[in-house]
This record gives structure tokens, sequence and C-alpha cells, in this order.
């Protein structure tokens, strides 16, 4: 009887390690684009392909290395066309900024044959199953963020200029002092439920049309580095997430904009509430905003 429970606890411990291990995963932002898919929360696109050596050389040395080199060409063909497919901003996908200049689309192209092998299976029918991934960040980002996104240099103060110190003057009476106004170190916007699909460059509006995030808020050091915005599919793991800290603002998507649904309205008093948080320039530039969506 006790040999039953411990081979049932075994058993139990089995299906356990892999929902632990894999339970990120599931909380990932994974859109399929094709014959690829773009994982936004890593930040990565990833591809397979299949390769099958000539008939001719079944069972021979050769075999092996000639499907592996064919499955890292059929990858790179699927991992091209998937990146091809990814949203840039709600009216731009990386296929339609491309094909308006060869060297871009020739840029675009050497990143993906530059991309990383990071798993391969031989078959036992003798073909190789390979999988290829690429960053969205770093030079891939530098190549596609628009190009007004410039680089913010840090706020230099002014030295003060050294006078005769003049007499006090007495104030009749102390002002009320001002309540402090909100510091948040992030934002969280919470868009389950609108349809929002994630891009590269997303904006943030008011009810009243205005953009209260967006390329004109951030510096393109940190878009570069970590995106413009983070994503993920669960509001406690977005709020805690390191990119936005330990105090973030939590606001409430309303709807979309643009066709490609990644532009989000939020309302008048949330707008209000980031304006007037006494820190929120510094972290929009720092980029410390997290998008979940369904």
């Amino acid at each position: 009887m006790k040999k039953y429970a411990i081979l049932a606890i075994a058993f139990v411990g089995l299906l356990v390690l892999p929902a632990s291990v894999y339970c990120e995963q599931w909380q990932d932002l994974v859109e399929q684009i094709g014959n690829g898919s773009v994982n936004w929360t890593k930040g990565v696109v990833q591809a397979k392909g299949i390769g099958v050596p000539p008939e001719k050389y079944y069972g021979k040395p050769q075999a092996r290395p000639m499907a592996l080199r064919a499955a890292k060409l059929d990858a790179m063909r699927n991992l091209l066309e998937t990146t091809k497919g990814v949203r840039i901003s709600s009216t731009t996908t990386v296929k339609d900024f491309a094909i308006t200049s060869d060297i871009i689309m020739s840029q675009v192209e050497g990143m993906v044959k530059g991309a990383q092998v990071v798993h391969q299976e031989y078959m036992s029918d003798a073909t190789v199953e390979v999988t290829m991934q690429m960053s969205l960040m770093g030079g891939f980002a530098q190549l596609i963020l628009p190009k007004e996104i410039k680089q913010v240099e840090s706020i230099r103060p002014v030295p003060p200029v050294h006078k005769e110190p003049l007499p006090p003057i007495v104030e009749p009476s102390a002002p009320e002092p001002k309540p402090a106004s909100e510091v948040f170190t992030g934002m969280v916007i919470d868009a389950r439920g609108i349809n929002a699909r994630p891009a590269m460059a997303p904006k943030v509006f008011n009810e009243k049309g205005e953009e209260v995030y967006g390329s004109a808020y951030v510096s393109r050091e940190f878009a570069v580095q970590q995106g413009m915005s983070g994503y993920a599919k669960d509001l406690t793991a977005a709020q805690s997430n390191p990119r936005v800290t330990n105090s973030p603002l939590t606001v409430k998507g309303l709807r979309t904009e643009g066709p490609g649904s990644s532009d989000i309205v939020i309302s008048n008093a949330d707008a209000s509430r980031l304006r007037s948080a006494s820190e929120h320039l510094s972290f929009l530039k720092k980029c410390r905003v997290m998008i979940v969506v369904d």
C-alpha cells in the first residue's frame, strides 16, 4: 500500500513540475503571425523550419548536415515573413515600412540571417526541425522605430548666480502648504476587453484626442533598449513587473484607435492624474509603461 502511495506522489510531482516551469510562459503575450510568432512579453520573434536531406543521401554521413542547412533556410524564410508582419504602430507594419527603401529591406533581411538557433531536433525519418529567434530590441528597434523618437538629454540645473544677500522680507503670514502631488514610478494600462493589439510604438490619448504618451515623450535610448512599452496578459504580473518598479499608476483603457487597434484611449481623469504626477515625465522618458491585453 505504501508503495502505491509513493508512486502516486511521484506521479503528481511530475505533473506539477512542468506546470510550474511553463506557468511563466503561459502568461506571456504571444501572437501568431504567419508561420511564426511574436512574444511581446519577451520582445522576440520566432519561427520554425524543417529540412529534409536529398533522397540519395539517406543513411549517409552528409544527410544530417544537409537537412540541418535546409531547416535553417526554411526557418529564416518563415522568420522574415513573421518579422514583416510585426506592427510598428497602429497604422504601420514592418513590411509597410521596409518596402519604402531597398536599403531598409536589406538590413531587415540581414538581421534575420543573423538570428539565433534556440532549438534543433533530429527526427527518426532523417528530417531536422529548427527554431530560430530574433530580438525586437537593439539594432532592429533602432532601424524600425519612428525617427521622431529622439534622444532626450537629462535636464541640467542652472547654476545659481552669487549676489549680495538682500535683507530678509517679513511675510505677514505663511501661506497654506499645497498638498504634494502623487509620485508614480511607472504606468500600467489595463487594455483588456477592448481588443487592443500590441505594437512597437503605441500611443495613448485622452478622451479629447490629446496624446498623453507616445514618440514625443520617450528617449530613443530607452525605446531601443527595452521597447516603448512592455506587454502582459495578467494585471498583477504587469503591476509587479520591474519595468514599472514599486508604485505604478494603473489606468483603464476605454477603447482603441487606429486600424491596427494599438493606440489606446484613457479617461480624461486618468490623463489628468498622469500629468499632475510630479515625476511622470521622468518615467515616461524611460518607457516605464506596461500594457495588459487579452
